[in-house]
């Protein structure tokens, strides 16, 4: 028989370990229906863009006779605003037609990149210029420096482009930002959000664990039936 002392330990300690782990659980548990119920291209904001259809462009000049450049590592062509550009080693702006090298895209090419990818009935209320972002901003890991268009939406839908090659990078909007904070309480990677082997991670996963045990024991402990059934 186990001892009172004992069962009682097994229960301070179950009662404390869920009081303790339970509103990660129930973190776990949002996010996770949150996840399973939502559509995965409405976070990515595929419902305020449209269908891109390629662009072909002609008479395009060759680039060893246009810019002199070192060994060439990557190469892709790129339209902006209506206009045909070289993107070179993923650091190199030149423009297809006149061979001439840009150093970024300017706010009005920013806007008529965004009006071909976004909804023409989102209205534009302002543009902005960022060149850094903190670890927990939206548009975080991506290049820099970025053009931030704004839209007149109830869902604050923020379209982001890349001042250094001009590229469309993301759409942000609130479901995103709810899905987002909800994937780093279920990572529990408060910085990043996309690291499964953080310290916190690992250390809520074994006193998870611990708890469910002492649960299984707890009821070992409190049940004379499963106690006479062990004893056979």
């Amino acid at each position: 028989m186990v001892k009172r002392k004992t069962a009682i330990f097994i229960r301070k300690a179950h009662r404390y370990l869920g009081v303790f782990l339970g509103i990660q659980f129930l973190m776990w548990t949002i996010s996770g229906l949150y996840f399973s119920w939502t559509d995965i291209d409405e976070i990515h904001g595929d419902q305020f863009k449209n269908e891109i259809t390629p662009v072909v462009h002609s008479n395009l000049l060759k680039l060893d006779s246009t810019f002199l450049l070192p060994a060439v590592s990557s190469l892709e062509l790129r339209t902006i605003a209506g206009h045909p550009f070289y993107w070179v080693n993923d650091s190199v702006l030149i423009d297809a037609k006149s061979g001439k090298l840009k150093s970024r895209i300017s706010k009005e090419e920013a806007l008529k990149i965004a009006s071909v990818h976004m909804r023409s009935d989102l209205e534009v209320t302002s543009i902005d210029f960022i060149d850094e972002v903190g670890k927990h901003h939206e548009y975080r890991g991506r290049s820099l420096p970025a053009f931030v268009i704004n839209y007149n939406h109830p869902d604050n839908v923020k379209a982001y482009i890349s001042a250094l090659d001009g590229s469309f990078q993301r759409v942000r909007h609130r479901s995103w930002r709810w899905f987002d904070f909800l994937w780093m309480t279920h990572t529990m990677d408060y910085e990043g959000r996309d690291d499964f082997n953080t310290k916190v991670l690992r250390v809520f996963s074994l006193l998870g664990l611990i708890t469910v045990l002492s649960g299984f024991l707890l009821w070992y402990v409190s049940s004379p039936t499963l106690r006479k059934f062990f004893k056979r």
